[in-house]
């Protein structure tokens, strides 16, 4: 297999292995890392049907991960995808109506991040290893409300790491809030910021970018890398369960070989729709990338317009993982449909930060039309849910439910429709639970899990048991713009 190199956003100069990227996180010009080439798959689409998740995880990441050794590789896969899932193919591909949902919420801490964030503290520390690292690694984090519980979860107590992870106060639900501030572990400390998730967003990426910052904790002994989907190391994991949902399908016989499927992603920061391109560019029959937006619909005017465009005012909604108006993965694509061309990806991005938007030529344009969006109101996410449940009985969470909504308008008719099941309703009970039933909106929203349970037929997960009654152990709080003091605080 010939090795497979990394490239930055905004210098295509810089190689990097795949290991020395996953380590680093971020570029150290502030670009993102993305392979020379998208590889292609190496088995027949017959071939992938017939496997676990595991062994399908170990030929898509082989392809990415190329300085791995296969000992190196299958060890970090079988580490992660274990008993900490609920299910033992650890994602379910189930059929509803004539839609298919892939539940990506049955791990630690029931939302689609423990996909990757299960697998990257393992790949990071293999990374360090085999770049015989010394430092400690300080793993910097922004989360809108699922990263940050999955990295703390995934982190805790990993020998050489510290994670810190900032998250905007009153920007995540209750039980968001409440799996970060009571996460155990000496390693982990959690922050919540007087601000938004683009704050925080924006206040870790300047950290990366901190050349000085950068000196002083290297002459202390540590080292910055990302768990956001920043990291190629992240990306990479995410597009596994895409390939996988295509083999099932295939093997279930709901469709024929080489059949188009559509894929629907409720989208915030572009990363989980973008593992779905790249599963598609490896060889997988994907017609339609359907970008799902909330009111946060920046993406949505975005493959509408051709412009993007953050000025505007930013809605807190039910759906609080998609409420982002910088989609920091976005730039990975940019860089594809500008040809590869890191000098205006750059310009791009600093019209981005400087300005607040940016607008792509047409030649790039129309180098989109694999992908459409689609978006919903709050509204229309209450009526989705109400919807499907009086229906089906099936209960969608309010970020799957965006994407259900989008799903019935944009997708081709005749074509199957995969939606990406972002996480358990269990996460947002107090919001499903309203919309199911109007009387429950002044329930206590504990009081709603059982309430749930009864009206879904699924068991409470381990995840919500965990914070019921916990000790709140992280109390820490911060302006956006003392981010860094925090930190330094924090680092001693």
């Amino acid at each position: 297999m010939m090795d497979l190199y990394y490239k930055s956003t905004r210098n295509s100069d810089l190689k990097v292995t795949a290991s020395e990227a996953i380590l680093t996180g971020l570029a150290p010009n502030g670009g993102l890392f993305v392979p020379e080439q998208v590889p292609k798959l190496d088995v027949t689409l017959n071939e992938l049907k017939g496997m676990s998740y595991q062994e399908t995880a170990y030929c898509v990441m082989k392809q990415f991960l190329t300085d791995f050794t296969e000992e190196e590789l299958k060890g970090c896969i079988q580490k992660a995808y274990d008993s900490k899932f609920d299910t033992e193919e650890i994602v379910s591909l189930v059929k509803v109506d004539n839609t298919y949902y892939l539940e990506l919420f049955h791990g630690a801490t029931i939302a689609f991040k423990d996909m990757a964030l299960s697998i990257l503290p393992h790949l990071l520390t293999t990374s360090a290893r085999k770049n015989k690292v010394s430092n400690e690694i300080i793993i910097l984090t922004a989360t809108s409300g699922d990263t940050g519980k999955a990295a703390l979860a995934g982190f805790a107590d990993v020998k050489g790491t510290r994670i810190i992870v900032f998250y905007p106060k009153n920007g995540v639900s209750r039980v968001q809030e409440l799996q970060m501030v009571t996460q155990k572990g000496n390693n982990v400390d959690v922050v919540a910021i007087h601000g938004n998730f683009d704050n925080a967003q924006s206040g870790v990426k300047a950290m990366f970018e901190d050349k000085e910052l950068g000196r002083e904790l290297a002459d202390k002994g540590y080292q910055f890398s990302s768990a956001n989907s920043i990291n190629i190391g992240r990306l990479v994991p995410q597009v596994v369960y895409y390939v996988y949902a295509y083999a099932k399908l295939l093997e279930h016989g709901e469709i024929e070989e080489n059949e188009l499927i559509d894929i629907v992603v409720p989208t915030g920061n572009f990363g989980n729709i973008l593992a779905a391109y790249y599963a598609k560019l490896m060889g997988i029959p994907i017609g339609k990338l359907i970008c799902a937006s909330n009111e946060n619909k920046v993406l949505f005017d975005f493959f509408q317009t051709g412009v993007y465009d953050k000025n505007r005012d930013f809605v807190l909604t039910t759906s609080p993982s998609m409420d982002i108006l910088i989609s920091s993965n976005l730039e990975r694509l940019i860089y594809l449909i500008a040809g590869e061309d890191s000098n205006r990806t750059r310009l791009l991005m600093e019209e981005l930060k400087n300005g607040g938007r940016y607008e792509i030529s047409e030649d790039m344009k129309a180098k989109l039309k694999d992908f459409s969006g689609g978006y919903a109101s709050e509204a229309e996410t209450a009526e989705e849910i109400s919807k499907v449940y009086g229906k089906t009985g099936y209960v969608l969470d309010t970020h799957t439910a965006v994407a259900s909504h989008v799903c019935r308008k944009t997708c081709e008719d005749g074509r199957k429709c995969v939606i990406a099941s972002t996480a358990s309703p269990y996460k947002f009970v107090k919001s499903v639970m309203t919309a199911i039933d109007k009387s429950n909106e002044n329930k206590d929203e504990f009081a709603l899990f059982e309430t749930m349970s009864e009206v879904s037929k699924t068991q409470m997960p381990q995840a919500i048991k965990d914070i019921l009654g916990a000790d709140i152990i992280h109390k820490k709080e911060c302006d956006a713009d003392k981010m860094k003091e925090t930190v330094k605080s924090i680092l001693g």
